[in-house]
Formats: structure tokens, sequence, C-alpha cells
């Protein structure tokens, strides 16, 4: 901590207001420097009779609060994994009066209040953002089995107008998480990163590597099992040993509540397994939730009106289930709660825009690295490729009819008799698997391999970390708590996958699967204490493995699950193993959206599901349908993808139609490619989202606010995917923006603020431009490895000024760390129709001295890519204006 003077007289105004507080005691210290109170401080320790409040700065925006049992925050702060380590933190300004205290910087205010005991949070405007709410501060002591923890639980009010957004990728479906329950472990389809945004220009991540309670009911309904409704169900599902056949049979559960009071009231289901099939819940013959999958999570919340009185609820479930239902009042506060905890410990970052808060974030949990280039192509998946063979052929048939794509993925059991994850392919379907690496680079594309974190023990490899003991337990998942039985698995893969010049990894299963930690002992302690935190280490271990073996490849890392600072770790994550339905697909929308919301910028799906139809979704032309919607919508996500389950998910094989809408789709993300790597280059280095929530840039439209399918794909392009079949029209809701929208297929000019009714055939999702808006495209690509960047369309949308950064660099290393990259600042002057292109900052090695820009501005009623370029320009790398009639 910096030493500053500070008069003998401020010291003893300050230590006096400390005194004259009833919950302070009679000193106000800076725990640092026992005896001495600095008018400035990093961190500060107000000691109530309860315990100690610490109040410590992370950045000019961001403030750290600690409270603890009595004389706590003597004690060090635990290292963090989500923090970055060694923060530079700056000074508060701290100021004692006789009722408060305030601890200022830069773009956050924190006060503390004498009378109630509790913190709110002001931005640089005086605006407030936040507050406790009074009394809500517990930190009840608590067992876990022979170890002593507490229960930490803090609450804030939301007032009234609040949206709250985040915590990560849940199927619940909701966007709008004020008052909502959940529950958030990490299992397949749903990862949970303890981080909200606010609407109100705030983001809270709640410091705790443990499960966390958002909104927890404190009733509970009474249910009687009814008994099975005779029905049986034979499912293929995937598990932790493979692909199986599971008998699956539904019985029914009732039970009666009663509510005081008319209104909003919130639920949480829980159907006591580490896993479900079903969340059906109905309540006075209405449905309430509705959702069937192979896998789903074991919990979920929803919101629903009551009037006061009686109600009776009827719950669906699996035969083996035992499902208990929580509910309350909705209440005007958000709860966090969690049951194994050594303090409350959260963290607020003031922004007061959405786009601040996030960069905020960033800079103290870590930057997000660019992907390589090739991975914001098409990436093509199946369960599952069975031979080198087999992949090979199969990129050749793309290249042959000529349908772009940039990485292969090898999913899981080519390691065949070997055992499960032993690093090593079977040699019977895979002879030279170096050979294949070398196939498919000749064919211009990449390979992802899938690689687990659990390890047969049976096998070679199994044998070995087992003798060595690094396994957590009884279990065959390694112990990524241990950095020995972290190196010891980097090691094995190092030199028996990456020295095959393997380009990719997918992580899979990172969550434990199962949220199989709880009950386990690992190197960190009891499992629920670290049970969000598993996929932190195991990302970690192989992004600073591979930086460290190949410090000039950049590396790209799929993994099902997330933690908070994992995003530096050049970690992409997917929604997991979800169905094809048309319901499913809509819950993706505010999933992914949440995702971003929470400070993670990388995440995708399987487009088209994962649980398919079985063989007759070849000629099932519903299915087709919804292929297509599932497909147009991965378009405008971070990373597009398909996969599925027992298929084999090429586009020919369903068919002329399909193919012909997926070239169309997989055309434009290839044009798209200068946009979105520029968009990509904001990740990094602000920490800005590429799909973006309406609040970010429309926090003062409440109809934006509230809407959970639609969103910003990059600054420029709004994006509304259809979601049910056999429609020709869509309704999309437009925000208020100066200048309008202009349809992208068609030209249409629109208003904000309106909903339209936006024409949507099959092979058109709606889209919409931004007035204002530069994008840049690109020509039509086989692969990222003939992209040269020589010729750009730059499409103008006139209504309204405009910027847009066109970034450039190697694609494939990492000298863009270093400055090794190159910017251009396009402009747009909307009344004097203009378009200045400012002089290149930067460059890199490579980089073409000379390109082609050619100019379109996007006119009424005119489809923007079919329109002629006004102009063209060859630009130098010097400031140019250029006229745009």
């Amino acid at each position: 901590m910096n030493d500053t003077s500070f008069s003998r007289r401020q010291t003893l105004q300050a230590a006096l207001a400390g005194v004259a507080t009833p919950l302070l005691a009679a000193t106000a210290t800076d725990a640092s420097a026992s005896g001495f109170i600095p008018a400035d401080a990093a961190r500060w320790v107000l000691t109530l009779p309860q315990g100690d409040v610490e109040i410590g700065a992370l950045s000019h925006r961001a403030l750290r609060i600690r409270f603890l049992p009595p004389r706590g925050a003597t004690q060090p702060s635990p290292a963090s994994l989500m923090l970055l380590p060694g923060l530079d933190q700056p000074l508060m300004k701290i100021r004692f009066g006789e009722d408060t205290g305030e601890f200022e910087l830069a773009d956050i205010r924190c006060v503390f209040h004498r009378e109630t005991g509790t913190l709110k949070f002001f931005d640089r405007n005086g605006t407030l953002l936040l507050s406790e709410a009074p009394g809500s501060r517990r930190l009840t002591p608590s067992r876990l089995d022979d170890e002593p923890v507490f229960i930490a639980e803090q609450a804030f009010k939301s007032p009234a107008g609040e949206r709250l957004y985040g915590t990560g990728c849940f199927q619940d479906g909701a966007m709008d998480l004020r008052g909502l329950p959940r529950r958030l472990t990490q299992v397949n389809t749903q990862i949970s990163l303890p981080f909200m945004l606010s609407s109100r220009g705030y983001g809270l991540l709640w410091h705790n590597n443990g499960m966390a309670e958002l909104n927890p009911p404190e009733e509970r309904v009474v249910l009687d099992r009814m008994g099975t409704d005779g029905k049986v169900e034979y499912v293929d599902v995937t598990t932790t040993t493979g692909n199986a056949r599971v008998e699956r049979k539904g019985v029914r559960f009732e039970g009666r509540f009663h509510t005081e009071m008319s209104g909003r009231h919130a639920f949480l289901l829980d159907v006591g397994r580490s896993m479900a099939s079903r969340h059906s819940v109905t309540i006075d013959g209405k449905p309430c939730v509705e959702m069937t999958n192979l896998w789903l999570p074991p919990t979920s919340g929803f919101v629903v009106e009551l009037p006061a009185g009686e109600h009776h609820v009827v719950i669906e479930a699996d035969e083996k289930d035992a499902p208990s239902l929580h509910f309350g009042p909705a209440l005007a506060r958000t709860t966090w709660r969690s049951p194994v905890a050594e303090a409350i410990d959260y963290v607020v970052i003031a922004g007061p825009s959405a786009d601040e808060v996030l960069e905020g974030y960033r800079e103290v949990t870590g930057a997000t690295p660019m992907m390589p280039r090739w991975a914001y192509g098409y990436i093509h998946c199946r369960e599952r490729f069975h031979s080198s063979e087999e992949i090979v052929d199969t990129l050749r048939e793309f290249r042959r009819r000529k349908l772009p794509v940039d990485v292969m993925v090898q999913d899981w059991q080519y390691w065949g008799h070997h055992g499960w994850n032993a690093m090593r392919f079977d040699e019977a379907h895979y002879p030279d698997p170096a050979s294949l690496v070398r196939d498919v680079h000749s064919l211009n594309a990449r390979l992802m391999l899938s690689v687990w974190a659990k390890v047969d023990r049976k096998s070679e490899l199994g044998r070995a970390a087992a003798a060595a003991r690094h396994y957590i337990g009884k279990t065959d998942w390694i112990d990524f708590f241990d950095p020995k039985s972290a190196a010891f698995y980097w090691e094995n893969q190092r030199e028996r996958l990456l020295k095959l010049g393997i380009d990719a990894w997918w992580q899979d299963a990172t969550e434990p699967e199962n949220d199989d930690l709880v009950g386990r002992r690992t190197a960190a302690g009891r499992g629920e204490r670290v049970r969000l935190a598993y996929p932190f280490h195991v990302t970690r271990t192989v992004y600073e493995g591979q930086r460290q073996a190949l410090p000039d490849q950049r590396v790209m890392i799929l993994t099902r699950s997330a933690f908070p600072g994992q995003q530096r770790h050049a970690a992409a994550t997917w929604s997991g193993d979800i169905g094809n339905d048309w319901d499913t697909l809509k819950r993706q929308i505010p999933a992914g959206l949440n995702m971003a919301a929470a400070g993670y910028a990388y995440w995708t799906v399987d487009a088209g599901g994962f649980f398919r139809p079985g063989d007759g979704q070849y000629t099932d032309k519903a299915y087709h349908e919804r292929f297509l919607r599932w497909f147009q919508y991965a378009t405008f996500l971070p990373l597009q993808r398909v996969h599925g389950y027992m298929t084999d998910t090429e586009f020919w094989r369903y068919g002329d139609k399909v193919e012909a809408v997926s070239r169309q789709y997989l055309e434009l993300r290839y044009r798209l490619l200068p946009y979105l790597y520029s968009v990509a280059h904001e990740v990094h280095a602000k920490g800005a989202p590429i799909m973006r929530p309406l609040v970010f840039d429309f926090p003062d439209d409440p109809q934006a606010l509230d809407q959970a399918h639609s969103y910003l794909f990059g600054r420029a392009l709004h994006v509304a995917p259809v979601l049910a079949p056999d429609v020709s029209s869509w309704p999309v809701y437009l925000p208020q923006s100066a200048g309008g929208w202009v349809d992208f297929w068609t030209g249409e000019r629109r208003a904000g603020g309106r909903t339209h009714d936006v024409p949507s055939p099959l092979e058109r999702i709606p889209l919409h431009l931004r007035a204002g808006s530069i994008l840049p495209l690109g020509p039509v690509l086989q692969s990222t490895t003939d992209a040269t960047g020589e010729v750009i369309d730059l499409y103008v949308v006139p209504g309204r000024d405009g910027a847009f950064d066109l970034y450039e660099d190697d694609g494939l290393d990492y000298a863009y760390e270093k400055g090794g990259f190159s910017v251009i600042r396009l402009s747009w002057d909307d009344k004097r129709g203009v378009l200045r292109l400012a002089a290149r900052r930067g460059r890199f090695d490579g980089m073409l001295k000379t390109r082609r820009f050619r100019l379109h501005r996007v006119g009424p009623g005119q489809p923007p890519l079919q329109s002629a370029p006004l102009q063209e320009l060859v630009y130098t790398g010097r400031m140019t204006e250029v006229r745009l009639a």
C-alpha cells in the first residue's frame, strides 16, 4: 500500500467518526497499517459487532467487499481464481462524517451508513447504482461434515424497472433474472457464472468458488407421490462411459400450498438427482414449466402471477426423481447465498454503461485472447467420425461441393481399445494420426480433437495416473486442483497429441459431469468448496501448457463449462447436449445472451440440436425447416458449428434445399469475417461481447430491455431468429435508434421503437442494419486460408453518424499482444455524406501495404448485397475522405 501524509487532526477526526458510529468499534483502521489512518488507502476495514467489513479497491471502477467473522480481516485474503493476481490497486479517497463513511474512486463511490450498517454504491455522476438491503447480511456458522464453514448471504435492493442479466447458460428460458430463483451448479447444458449485469449500470460478481443460490425461495410445498403413468420410454443417451440405452418411466407428484398475497411468486424445482430429463410443473391447471430433454439440469426456476389463497400443483417427473418445490413471493431484492463459504464476498463494478461495466470486469478478471482466425469460420462436428479416412473423405466432399469449412472435429471414442481418453488413437481406424493432420492441413483445414478431463483407470495412462495419485477420490476425474496432477495430464496431452499437430482442443465434460465434486475430496479441499471452479483449472492447464510448448501458435479450446476468469484461457463454451425442437432453440437465445452479460463472450450451440430425430432426420421436411432456422441462428454466434448425436451432420445428406440454404449462410459467414474479426478484437481489448444483449446499446428503451430473443451481432447487425414452423413473416421489435434500421435482405428502411412484421421465408432470417453502421464484408471463401484482405466492400448505412475500427493482424500468432496489429478507423459524417478513412495505426508482419475498398451507400429499397459500389478506393494507409452521393 502506498504511504501518504495525513495530519494528526485529520487522523483524530476519522478515528472519532468511527467511535461515534454505533455499529463501528472504537477504531476504523487500515488492516495493513496498524495504528495509522491514512487519507487514502487501497483497503479499509470497518469493525462491527457482527464482524469486519473489508472494502478494497480493485480498479478505478471496481470495489471488493468482504464481510468476515470478528477479527477475520486480520487474516490475509485467500488467492482468487476469478480475479487477476497482482492487480495495481488504486487508492480510495476516504472521508468520515457524523453518519457516514465514504470510499471514493474515479468511477465508483461507496457509502457506509451508520444507522443501518449497509453499503450503497454510486457511479461517477453520483447516481445510485446498488444498495445492500438492511438486515440482510448474514454469515451463519455451519458444518461441512467435520469442517466448520459459514452460510454466506447478502441481499440487495432491486427497484422497480431494474432488469438483471447474466449468471451464465441456463435452460429455463429467462432473460431478465430479477426475482428469479436459480441454483448455480455446473452440469451438462448449464454453465454457472456468478456475475450479474444490471440495467441500472453496475455489475456484481459473487466471489465464491462453491455452489451459489440466487433468490432462494424459503417455503416448501409438501408433495405426494401419486404413482406412475404407466408409460415406459427407451432412449439413447450419452454417458460418461459412452452411448447407452436407458429405460424411463413417468410418475406424478401432487401438492397444495397457500399464498398470503396476490402477485408474482418465485419457484425453484429440484428433481432430487444430479441430472433431470423433464421439468414439468402445473399450478391450478396452468402449465408453468414444460421442458423435456435427454439431459437437463437438476433445478429450474420460474416466476408466476398467483392470487392469494390455496393452490394445487402437479409435477410430472421421472420414476427415479425425488422432486422438491420451493416457493415464496418474488421480492424487490436480489439475494445471493453460498452454503459453503468463509465470508460474504462480492465485487461491484460501476458503469454507467454496460460496455463500461464489462470493460471493468475485463480489467479485474482478465482479457479474452484472440482466437486463431480460422476459428471464426465454419466448424464441422458430428458424433462421430470413425476413422481417418472418413474425416479426410468428408473434408474432400466439402471442397468438391464448394461448401466453406475451416475445422473438422473428431469427437470421442477414437481411442478404441486403449480405454477412455487414453490419449491414443485406435490404430485399426487411425493408423497414422500425424498423417491425418497433414492431410487435413493440405486441404486448408484444421483438426480439433476431443479430450476429456477423465481417464479410464484401466488404461495404460490411467494406471500411471492412479499410481501417482492424480485422481479425485474414487473417480476417473483427474485432480486438476493439484498442480502435479495437472502437469502430469498436460505432459501426456503434449507428448501424445500436441506433437501430432492437433490444432484445437475439445475439452469435454469439464464440469465435471453430473456435479461429481459433491462429497469428494480434492487437493483444494472438499469438493463443495470448489464446486464451480473445476473447468477453470482444466482450461488453464491446457492453455498455459500449449503457450509454453508452442508460443507462436494461438490456442483454441472448446469446453462445456466455465468459471469467471476462465475467459483468459482462450476457452469457448457451448450449451451442451440439447434437443432439437423449437422450444429448445428458443431457450438457447437468452442462454447465450446471459453468457455474454456474464462477461463470457465465446459461446455457441450444437446447431440442429445434439439429440436429433434418428435416421428419419434425413428425409423429415419438418426437421429440415428446424435445422435451417438453427443454422441461420448459428451464423450469428461467436462460433458457427453443427453437431448431432449418432448423426452424419453434413448438409448434403438432407437434400438440395437444405444444402442450398446452408451454403448461403456459410458464404455469408465468410463474407462477414472482416467485421467479425474486428468485433473479436474489441472483445480482447475492451471486454465487449460479440452477442450484444440490447441493454448494451439501448438502455433507455424499456421495450428493448425486455427482448429475450433478439440481439445485436457486433454493433451493426440486429438479429431476430425465427422460432416457429411454417411462417412467412416474423414479429421483430427494432429498438429506438436515430435514423432507424435497414432490412439486410431487401433494403427496406424501418423505424425504431416499433414491432414490425418482417418477411421471413425459409431462406431468410430477420436481419437489420442499424443506421450509422459501416459494415466491412470480404469475398466468399472456402476457408480462411484464402483470406487476403486485399479487397473489402464497405457498406455505409446513412441516417446518423457512425464509426468502425477495422482491425487486422497475422491471425495465427501472438504478435498482437506486443503491438503487431493494425487498425483503420472508418467514420461516417451523415450530414456531409462523407466517409473518412483515417491513417492506419500500427503494423504487423505480412501486412498489405495497399488494399482496395469498394464503397457502397445503402439506399432505400435496394438490397445491400445486390448494390453496385459507388466508388473503388485504393488505400495506402494515409487518411482519405470520400463523398458518397
